[in-house]
Formats: structure tokens, sequence, C-alpha cells
């Protein structure tokens, strides 16, 4: 049985648990339209020095980013709230770790958008880029975190998949309430997970595509 305060929690939790995707296709989507619409030549021509016109996009997909969890957990919150108070279940809005998880979690909306600008930048055509996301997020990685499962030692491993170290830093996930994963990363180390994924989705992106010539 699940105690109240976690009931309430994991209900505000799905604003990222089902909604890091839409962070992560407009990071994608912000560089893959500068290839679809050839604006990459411009860019260069104002912005010279390819890392800081990089750089300055994963700058900007974070505050947007944050702004999209801003929206995720006004519907998350608000229609919950009503929810569980109606069904006699604590809402949690009095406590402060109810706070601290949609803090997190606006953190980790504005980290999953600035691995979409590292998957748009790596993966340059639009719907390849749309259709891996896709793939990964709704297919590939559950699947992997329900076969981690299987022992102690893949459960561990499967801490670290991306989705899991954002659960992690928000602090509270779907899959963990119902047994659909193990014991999950402190928040900070989720934080430090999914920030390193973010570094190196940007990294790859930048030396194996964004410094190519632009045709």
């Amino acid at each position: 049985m699940i105690p109240d305060a976690g009931v309430a929690r994991m209900v505000y939790s799905l604003a990222v648990t089902m909604g890091y995707v839409f962070p992560l296709v407009a990071g994608a989507l912000s560089v893959t339209g500068e290839f679809r619409h050839q604006m990459l030549t411009p860019t260069f021509l104002a912005v010279p020095h390819r890392g800081s016109a990089l750089a300055a996009k994963g700058i900007v997909q974070l505050g947007l980013g944050a702004f999209y969890g801003v929206v995720a957990f006004v519907g998350t919150v608000g229609a919950g709230a009503i929810i569980l108070s109606a069904s006699g279940t604590g809402a949690g809005l009095g406590e402060g770790e109810t706070w601290l998880l949609v803090l997190r979690g606006l953190l980790a909306m504005a980290l999953w958008a600035v691995i979409g600008v590292g998957f748009g930048a790596l993966i340059k055509n639009q719907v390849a880029a749309i259709v891996v996301i896709l793939a990964l997020t709704q297919f590939v990685e559950p699947l992997l975190r329900s076969v981690a499962m299987l022992n102690d030692v893949t459960a561990k491993i499967g801490n670290f998949l991306p989705g899991a170290a954002s659960d992690a830093l928000t602090g509270a996930s779907f899959y963990q309430s119902f047994g659909m994963t193990s014991a999950s990363l402190d928040w900070w180390a989720g934080g430090l997970v999914l920030l390193a994924y973010a570094i190196l989705a940007a990294s790859l992106g930048y030396w194996l595509t964004w410094r190519r010539d632009v045709t």
C-alpha cells in the first residue's frame, strides 16, 4: 500500500515520467530545423564559432524545457490535487517535499531539452530524429528497464538509463511505485547522470555532425 504522500508525488511526477518526450523532441527540432530549412549557413555567418552556436541553442532550450515543465506540472498538480482531494487522499500541497519534487522535475525537463539538442545535432534528418527519439523513449528504454529487473546486477545498471535517472532526479517514479524498477539513485546522483547524458549527446552531435561542412 502506497502512503497518501507517495500517491500524490507519484501522480505529480507523471509530468516528467510521461512528459519528458516533449522537451526532448523540441530540443531536437530546434537543430534539425536548421538543416531542413538550410538556415545553418546564415547561422554560422552570424556566429562563426560553431561550438558557441550549439551552446546557445542548448541554453535557449534549457529555458524552454523548464517552461514545458511548468506547463506539465500545472496540469498534473492542478488536476491531480483536485482528484486526490475528492477521493479522500491527501494532495500534499502543504508539504515541502512536494514542491521540491516540482523544482527537481523542472530541472529534469530542462536537461531533457538539452539532450534533444544533442540528438538533433547528431541525427540531422528531422523525421529520423523524431522516429529514433520516440522509439527509444516509448519502446526501447521501458523494455530495458523491465528486463533489468531480472536480477540485482542488471537492476543496478538499469538505474543509469536516462529515464531512470530522470525519475531519480525528480524524486518519484511511476515505475518504482508499481514495482517495475528497483530502488533508484539519490536525486542528486540522478541529476548528475542526466547531466552527463546531456553533455555526451551535445558533444557527440558537435564532433560528429555539427562541425562538418554545410552544403
